[in-house]
């Protein structure tokens, strides 16, 4: 292949990666959306849980004060009969302080089981309503966790589409080449192949090395730029150029000894960070 050659089908290539690397973080991004459903779901039924049992002990401690209070009502009722016998003033006191005690006992068994009563209401109200709170989030993740099938699904499909559009578009280049390329791509914000124009690489904006750029410009080999790790290829200016540049303010190879293409990528790590933006702009572009 030549030169241009390669460099049209980095251009369909770049294009294609993209769409690859924007759906593989969809695939990865879509099932997180679940989480936080998820999530409520677990505290609704942790939560319908712990009401649940709060309600059972309500139950049963009405039915407690219940059988407290007919034990009084049934005290009293029999202080109250043994009245009809007594003889002596020793005795009457004695029985009328025995139906006062229990008619005291009564009166508070009595006000104790209202409150229960309506804390068992209100207990069973609010039981319900979570409950139905909770098959509503749950049928409501039911159905969102369909759709995240369907769309990862949906993704995976163009995906293997994908693979077989790269797979024809690399198989005459350099693996070697192709592996880097979708680097830079994954790194650059979807950019890997750019052009070079007045001697500055049009994606880091950096003035290029004046033997560095000629040789871009003659276009015989592919080189990556110094810089950036970008893919350059030549591209005349609007007012043209001269056939070489100024050594003074474009600088010489000897600038590029401390350069590495590693320590490139390990600087641009928070530009991952930007990779939709950056396709979002160029898309519009």
């Amino acid at each position: 292949m030549t030169t241009e050659e390669i460099f049209d089908c980095l251009r369909k290539l770049q294009d294609v990666l993209t769409e690859k690397i924007v759906l593989e973080r969809e695939m990865t991004d879509i099932p997180k959306s679940l989480s936080s459903q998820e999530e409520l779901v677990l505290r609704l039924k942790q939560g319908y849980i712990d009401k649940d049992q709060e309600y059972v002990e309500a139950r049963k401690k009405e039915s407690e004060l219940r059988n407290l209070l007919l034990e009084a009502e049934s005290e009293r009722e029999k202080a109250e009969k043994k009245m009809d016998a007594i003889e002596t003033q020793r005795e009457y006191e004695a029985l009328d302080k025995e139906i006062k005690d229990a008619a005291n006992k009564e009166h508070n068994y009595r006000r104790d089981l209202q409150l229960a009563e309506q804390k068992v209401s209100t207990l069973k109200t609010e039981l319900q309503q979570h409950k139905e709170l909770m098959d509503q989030q749950t049928n409501e993740l039911t159905d969102r966790k369909k759709s995240v099938e369907t769309e990862l699904e949906s993704r995976t499909k163009l995906l293997e589409k994908i693979a077989v559009e790269e797979k024809k578009l690399t198989k005459d280049l350099d693996p070697e080449l192709v592996f880097k390329f979708e680097r830079i791509i994954r790194k650059k914000g979807g950019r890997g192949i750019v052009a070079v124009r007045g001697g500055v690489c049009n994606s880091c904006h950096m003035i290029l090395p004046v033997q560095f750029a000629n040789a871009v410009r003659l276009g015989t080999e592919v080189l990556s730029c110094p810089y950036c790790s970008s893919i350059l290829y030549y591209e005349e200016t609007a007012e043209g150029e001269e056939d070489f540049f100024d050594e003074e303010t474009a600088g010489s190879l000897a600038d590029l000894d401390a350069l590495d293409d590693e320590d490139d990528f390990d600087d641009d790590e928070g530009d991952e960070e930007e990779f939709d933006e950056k396709i979002s702009a160029d898309f519009e572009e």
